[in-house]
Order: C-alpha cells, then structure tokens, then sequence
C-alpha cells in the first residue's frame, strides 16, 4: 500500500482499508480506498451483483428550524416543496452568475429538519457560503465529522440490506428513505436508509454515527460473501458514476458552469419563487447556453482525459469544446467521455462524429446519449 500523509483527514473505516490492503490516495483532503483487488473487478462486481463503498468523506449539514425551508428554498435551484417526510432530491446550489457552487442531496428528515449532504472537497466552501446567505436565521450544523456513510449498490444491494434489518427497505422508492432507531438497524442507534447512489445501479446509502460503521461494515461484507460482494473503492466508483452519465463536480461541474449548459435543467424550478442566481439562469435560457455537455464513445483506441480538447471532423484546426470526464469502459471495453462543445445540433446530436485530440493525434468518437452502459 502507496503511504499516505499524515495531514490527510482519515474516514472512520481507515484501517479497514489499511487492513484490506487498499490503494490510497488523496482525495478531497482525506485518505480514501483507490481499489482493493482492482477497478475493473469491482466495477464488474457493482454491474453484476453487489459492492461497498467507504463514502464517509461526503460532509452532512443539518438545517432545522422554522426557518430552515425558507431558507433552503432560496438556496438550491430545485423545488423544496417537493419534498415530505422520507423523500430526498437531487439539486444544485448556485452563486450570482448562475455557475454551480456544488450538487447536493436534501433530505426531508420532518418539516423544520433537513439534512444537506455534500461533496468533501467543497465541504469549507459549502458551508460558509450557506452561513453567508441565512438572512433569515435558519440554525446549520455542520454534522460531517459525527457522521459515517456507507454504500451498498448493485443488483444484489437491497436484498442484502433487506436480510439485516426488519425495517422494509425493500419497499422504498428511489429517493426515498426512511430512518432507523433504538436498534432497528444492526443494534445501532440511529441510521438513514436512503435509495440513492452513484452507480446507475440499485442500491442503498446508509447514514449512520461514525463510531458504528466499523461493525457495520464488517457486517456487510460478512453477510455480502454470499451474493459475491466486493468492497469498491474510488476508481470503481468513478467509471461505474461515468458510464451511468452522471457530473462530477470539479470535472463536469464548477463554479464557471451552469446547470443548463450541463443538462441538468430539470434541477431548476424557475416557477417556485426566488432563489440565488435565478435572474442570472432566465438570461441563460433566454439566450441558450452558450456550451452544452455531451458523451461520447471512443470508435478508435484510445482513453479520453479531462482536459482533452474535442474537435469536428470538418475543421480540424480549431476546438469546439474540451474532454471533462473520460475512462475506459469495462462494459463496452472502450473508451467514453463527457464533455463541453459548443451548443449547435451539427456538434451535440447524438450520432455526430467528432475527434478527441490526444497526445498530438486526432482519435474519431461518436456523440452519443449517456448512460453508456445499457
């Protein structure tokens, strides 16, 4: 195993991984799991049956007060009113201009009580910019460092999840979960259940106090050896995200790009009231974005990397857009990418040929519309 830095922040599953020989690396500030036995078997073992996940570096801020659906709603670009208790969606948070200050999870825990979960490396940044925008007082709990998560994905996820608990949740709709205390789960005292994940397969992600997941997660694997679970570890969960067409933020994602140049218009309920850089995403759509992302699939060999630039056959010289997320495949056993060209139909139509410039050589790849892996 590669060392690690001491001044890495440590999961509370770290010498699990230590003692199943991981791969670590630095990722957003803590050490974290790069693979076990290797990506692509893990990969395979999330497509197929079922794997787990350490994703404990995700930060959890808890809202709450009569205040706290107030000020959610200007906060993020989705609906609040949406949501009851159990339910949880999907949405952004945007500055000013419109450009995307992190993706994040809701969770309506009861009506004056919500729990935002949020990407690690944005944790310092996230925080501060919603103690920033709270004019109306709403109390925030930064809860992250109490908090454990767990993910368990794969077609085998939620019978195995089932197997462990009386609580039913088999029967839980995606994006909907519901919570377990004074022992419902494995004896602990308390423990989310969400039907939600970053694989593009079924699954679930369980919240729990950080002093419970290590027996929780021994749990798992002990109980997942039946079904062929695998613990996965980032690489898996990078291209399993990929080839399900999901954004990452910090790649397809960040504070210069907007939801509707992503695809992600869906996320913005323009009709539900004000809320920040809404002004700013009316002028977006007015005008359309300027950008637009788009897969591809490599129809020569070769891996696309962020960064790469992207190219129409007919005018070679000059880009039309830029490589964001790129990886080989392990289902299609080729390579696929994510990226931003110019918004017009001769570049973004799914079917269109285009080149990825790698390395001094220009590679043909087709547009087309993710997910890739079904």
């Amino acid at each position: 195993m590669a060392d690690t830095p001491d001044a890495l922040l440590h999961t509370p599953l770290h010498d699990r991984h230590v003692a199943l020989d991981a791969r670590m690396t630095n990722f957003g500030g803590f050490a974290m799991p790069v693979q076990y036995t290797g990506i692509i078997d893990e990969h395979m073992a999330v497509r197929e049956r079922a794997g787990l996940f350490d994703v404990s570096h995700m930060g959890e801020v808890m809202v709450r007060g009569p205040q706290a659906f107030n000020f959610i709603q200007q906060l993020i670009t989705n609906d609040l009113a949406k949501l009851y208790d159990g339910r949880a969606l999907y949405t952004v948070m945007c500055n000013d201009a419109g450009g995307v200050v992190d993706d994040l999870l809701v969770y309506r825990l009861h009506a004056e009580a919500y729990m935002l979960v949020i990407n690690a490396a944005n944790r310092t940044v996230d925080v501060d910019w919603m103690r920033a925008h709270n004019p109306m007082g709403a109390t925030i709990d930064d809860r992250s460092d109490a908090l454990a998560l767990l993910a368990v994905q794969g077609p085998e996820a939620i019978g195995l999840v089932q197997s462990l608990t009386d609580e039913p949740v088999a029967d839980l709709k995606f994006y909907h979960f519901l919570e377990a205390r004074d022992g419902g789960f494995q004896g602990v005292d308390w423990a989310l259940l969400s039907r939600t994940g970053y694989t593009g397969e079924p699954g679930l992600e369980i919240y729990c106090y950080a002093a419970d997941a290590p027996a929780l997660w021994e749990t798992l694997l002990e109980a997942g050896d039946a079904v062929g679970l695998k613990p996965a570890g980032l690489g898996a969960r990078d291209t399993l995200r990929l080839e399900a067409g999901l954004c990452l933020y910090g790649n397809d994602l960040d504070a210069e790009t907007n939801p509707l140049a992503a695809g992600l218009g869906w996320l913005v309920a323009f009709g539900k009231g004000p809320f920040i850089g809404k002004e700013a995403l009316q002028e977006i759509k007015a005008q359309g974005p300027k950008e637009k992302l788009i897969g591809f699939v490599m129809d020569e060999r070769g891996i696309p990397r962020s960064g790469y630039t992207l190219h129409a056959p007919a005018d070679e010289d000059a880009p039309i857009g830029r490589v964001t997320s790129g990886s080989q495949s392990p289902v299609l056993a080729q390579g696929i990418g994510l990226g931003y060209v110019r918004n017009e139909a001769v570049f973004t139509a799914p079917g269109r040929a285009l080149h990825v410039s790698m390395r001094g050589r220009l590679r043909a790849a087709t547009v087309v519309k993710p997910p890739f892996h079904t």
